[in-house]
């Protein structure tokens, strides 16, 4: 049976207000702000609650992946809620065009907009790859520039948040001046400024003075990484807000930035044909995008690092830490990016780690938990935990795991940093954590 949804024409950019899943917060705000200068009607989704998961599993198969039971189940409270003007609402989801199953939820979203009784409200695809050529939202080269730029700004603004929060002096003051960019900086989007690359350089090391400006008292705190599915990694609703309960665990949260998945993406082009074989222009004009990002990388990392605070290693480098763990060739879904983070953290002092896993989501199962036990056996210091997020899996569950990684690491620098022998660990000889949802 074929669910026929409405279309997004190029007319509904200026009747239609869109609707757009809150991923990561400070990105996304940018990424509006972004899309707004192009002439469109943007407002980001806030709604959360056991209601939204409820709303996914009622008309998208539980067999399918946890971030879409979210999404889709967001968009569909939103159109509930009666807040907005059915005939005059749009809803704009991420493709990203590869082997994962993210590519699809455009079509499961269509389906459950139609068994809802929203047959009216179209849906758009935000993606760099042609996919929905027929749609009237289409990737322009300004548009394309300002959510790059989107992205740089928010990861750079993401890791001064989480290096100056756990040492400020006075409560609030991160956040505080984290929104004041923010403001700022979409305003600059409004009046399409800010975006080029000369821009950017500028504005790098202006906003990190300011974050190190910030009066700070440096105590030893216990370091955690975060990694995992994209949208789990990032979402407060995917994650059961995971940063906020690191951080009233008094911790000091590294989230690798948005930043290392374009990148990676566009690595994996090349990689195909390198793999597969293709035309010399299908391996170049990545490769000269890659270099591009590159030059911003650079310059952002060189900002944090000239104001005092850690930056992460370049993609270089980045790309060649799963070297003899696991193939360049594994790239579905986070795929080899997703150990290489790992690897990364626990080089730079991040050795307590919490790995994102939503139900569903096979290449985090293999290239996240599957890889945990070969980083061990290199880096014996690395104290990982998989924690599973479906909608069967309790909060209370979730945080007590995290919890017992916390208590780990605590007893770790208290001592100096000596690893915790693997018999001593708590976890050691500890049967995975297996949700009622997850395959078997």
């Amino acid at each position: 049976m074929e669910y026929t949804t409405a279309k997004f024409t190029k007319d509904m950019k200026r009747t239609h207000t869109i609707l757009v899943p809150n991923m990561a917060p400070l990105q996304f705000k940018l990424m509006k702000a972004a899309m707004e200068r192009e002439g469109y009607r943007v407002e980001l989704l806030g709604n959360c609650g056991e209601q939204v998961a409820q709303l996914g599993l009622k008309y998208v198969h539980n067999d399918t992946c946890y971030p879409a039971l979210l999404v889709i189940g967001q968009f569909l409270d939103a159109l509930n809620s009666g807040r907005y003007d059915l005939d005059h609402t749009a809803l704009l989801i991420t493709q990203t065009g590869g082997g994962c199953r993210a590519s699809n939820y455009i079509h499961l979203l269509r389906k459950a907009l139609y068994k809802a009784g929203y047959k009216q409200v179209p849906v758009a695809s935000l993606n760099f790859s042609g996919l929905e050529k027929d749609s009237g939202f289409q990737m322009t080269l300004p548009l394309a520039r300002m959510l790059i730029a989107a992205v740089l700004y928010g990861d750079l603004l993401m890791a001064l948040r989480n290096q100056t929060a756990p040492y400020e002096n006075e409560k609030g003051a991160a956040a505080a001046l984290t929104d004041k960019w923010i403001a700022a900086l979409s305003r600059q989007f409004h009046a399409g400024k800010g975006y080029s690359a000369p821009e950017m350089k500028r504005t790098f090391p202006v906003i990190a003075k300011e974050f190190a400006a910030i009066p700070k008292t440096h105590t030893p705190k216990v370091k955690v990484g975060v990694v995992g599915e994209i949208y789990v990694k990032y979402s407060p609703l995917g994650n059961n807000n995971l940063e906020e309960f690191l951080a009233s665990q008094d911790c000091e949260v590294n989230l690798p930035g948005l930043l290392g998945f374009v990148q990676y993406c566009c690595f994996n082009m090349s990689e195909t044909v390198r793999l597969y074989g293709g035309s010399k222009l299908e391996e170049l004009a990545p490769e000269l995008l890659l270099r591009w990002l590159d030059g911003l990388e650079k310059a952002l990392c060189g900002a944090l690092k000239d104001a005092g605070y850690h930056a992460p290693a370049p993609f270089s480098v980045l790309r060649t830490l799963p070297d003899g763990i696991i193939g360049m060739g594994n790239k579905m879904g986070e795929g080899w990016l997703l150990t290489a983070e790992m690897i990364e953290l626990v080089q730079s002092g991040y050795e307590n780690i919490v790995c994102a896993q939503p139900f569903g989501c096979l290449p985090n199962h293999i290239c996240g938990k599957g890889m945990v036990g070969k980083i061990r056996a290199l880096y014996p210091q690395a104290n990982i935990t998989p924690i599973d997020y479906d909608p069967s899996a309790t909060r209370v569950n979730q945080e007590n795991r995290i919890k017992l990684m916390l208590a780990v690491g605590r007893e770790r620098l208290e001592s100096g940093g000596a690893a915790v022998p693997h018999e001593e660990n708590p976890f050691y000889g500890q049967a995975p954590q297996i949700s009622s949802a997850a395959p078997v």
